[in-house]
């Protein structure tokens, strides 16, 4: 069951690289966010690798940082499945878990956070994410 929304981010795609031509492909792409997590003002970046699966559907996996103005930090690894949506467009769905050593954002290490990340043809972010119980 899906608990509150604990976050929103807005940003930007940093870069993109292929990694891989063969046999479909596979790409690494970098992001920077800022927004609100847990009621805190937050920026992060991540990276994530994404590849086609035979239904056209695509599964990524990535990992990234977040911290507060104040220094509080956690990192997030994560999975996804996504789906082009036109024009360039990727929208995705999956799980991220998060590691912190600060009490503010503590709460993070015992969930699963659940996400949707879009990505436009211009390469704005749009994340929101919910704890999941």
């Amino acid at each position: 069951m899906l608990g509150e929304q604990i976050g929103e981010s807005r940003g930007k795609r940093t870069g993109r690289r292929a990694l891989s031509a063969e046999g479909g492909f596979k790409v690494e792409v970098s992001f920077e966010e800022s927004g609100k997590m847990l009621g805190m003002d937050i920026m992060g970046f991540g990276t994530y690798t994404a590849a086609p699966r035979p239904d056209g559907t695509l599964y990524g996996e990535g990992q990234g940082i977040v911290t507060s103005k104040d220094g509080d930090m956690a990192t997030w690894k994560g999975a996804g499945v996504g789906k082009f949506v036109g024009g360039g467009a990727v929208s995705y769905r999956g799980a991220l878990y998060y590691s912190s050593a600060s009490p503010k954002l503590a709460r993070l290490n015992s969930v699963v956070v659940v996400f949707e990340f879009e990505v436009d043809a211009s390469g704005n972010t749009h994340t929101k994410s919910w704890e999941w119980k």
